[in-house]
């Protein structure tokens, strides 16, 4: 396998993940074909059945897309991105501390932004 294949982390995606947007464009192709069919069997005008196919296979696919966005990640995938946000040093940890608003109790620590407009 070439090195052309691999992500910016430096690994390989495996098959799966490859033909997983495939999967979604073939599951959005079946379901606007069934629509395109029955609109031209009903119909018997081919050129409503091709409008209804393109509707019925965009609809399908966002469809689809906002539910895989919507999804939450199983143990599997949350493995694979806290590898990944170990590959990348300069990514702040969950527990690392963060900035607050305002200066800390000692007096140091970054200040609220100036209003521009006083």
């Amino acid at each position: 396998m070439s090195d052309d294949k691999k992500t910016p982390e430096g690994r390989t995606p495996s098959l799966r993940d490859r033909m997983r947007p495939a999967e979604f464009v073939g599951m959005s192709a079946v379901l606007a074909l069934f629509v395109g069919l029955i609109v031209l069997l009903s119909t018997r005008e081919p050129l409503l059945a091709l409008v209804f196919f393109g509707v019925a296979f965009i609809v399908t696919l966002v469809v689809i897309a906002l539910f895989v966005l919507g999804s939450k990640p199983d143990e599997d995938e949350r493995q694979d991105l806290a590898e990944q946000n170990h590959e990348h040093p300069e990514l702040p940890d969950a527990g690392a501390h963060r900035p607050t608003d305002g200066p800390t109790a000692d007096g140091s620590g970054p200040t609220a932004p100036r209003n521009p407009h006083d």
